[in-house]
């Protein structure tokens, strides 16, 4: 129900839905619309539904697994686990009775650290009141550029133990950002045919705004034709910072 990641920052997968629709320009290059073309190829249960063609695609309809919600119930040890790496929990045809119980789930199982990313932070805001926030719940928002910041603002709002921003692919400065409020950033350049080039100033200047914020920073790619084809050095050196317990237990101020 699971599967291991090659996600640098997380250990896990669990989609307890899958399929989304893209809605700004990070989405363009989508990896797992990609993915669920095959996967359905492939003969895939889970990804057999199809997406609007003009957003989405073949097996990437948005569906709702009852099958894989239990899943981390049954997980002994304990797991860093990305939330919907095939989807977006908050995406409109998610209905908010199956987010609640998602929540539910990670509230049952606190051995578990749990990070959940979206775009659809305006529906992540109004849902938030409805929704358990247990310590081990981190939420973030991709962003991508600044055109998209206000997800960073409606995130804020957000009574979560630990906040965060996956900045990937990193599409245009972030100069100027607001980081209050936020316990870690993430960034990468794009990766696959037709990946758009990352400016090496863009990383570095954010990398020093995290610096100076004391937010926890961490480098995932460079990015090109390959996720490893750039490496993950920048400045001659790796950075896979993460948050603290510290940090957990003061982000709600």
């Amino acid at each position: 129900m699971s599967g291991r990641s090659r996600i640098e920052w997380t250990e896990v997968t669990w989609n307890p839905s899958t399929g989304c629709d893209r809605v700004s320009a990070g989405c363009d290059h989508c990896y797992a619309l990609t993915l669920a073309r095959r996967l359905k190829g492939m003969g895939s249960a889970k990804y057999q539904n199809d997406g609007d063609p003009r957003t989405s695609g073949p097996g990437f309809g948005v569906t709702v697994h009852e099958e894989t919600l239990t899943a981390p119930l049954r997980w002994r040890d304990p797991r860093v686990v990305f939330v919907n790496s095939m989807s977006d929990l908050f995406h409109a045809r998610v209905p908010t009775e199956f987010v609640t119980r998602v929540f539910e789930v990670m509230a049952a199982t606190p051995q578990h650290t749990y990070q959940v990313l979206t775009k659809r932070a305006m529906r992540l805001r109004r849902l938030a009141s409805l929704l358990q926030w247990p310590e081990n719940v981190w939420m973030g928002v991709s962003v991508e550029n600044l055109g998209v910041a206000h997800r960073v603002d409606e995130l804020r709002q957000v009574p979560a133990a630990v906040r965060f921003l996956s900045c990937e692919p990193l599409l245009g400065p972030l100069d100027g950002l607001d980081l209050d409020g936020i316990s870690w950033v993430i960034v990468g350049g794009e990766s696959g045919p037709g990946a758009r080039p990352m400016d090496p100033a863009w990383p570095a200047r954010l990398r020093d705004m995290c610096r100076a914020a004391g937010v926890p920073f961490f480098f995932k790619q460079w990015g090109g034709p390959t996720p490893k084809a750039g490496g993950r050095l920048l400045d001659g050196r790796t950075w896979d910072e993460m948050p603290s317990r510290e940090i957990h237990s003061s982000a709600r101020r």
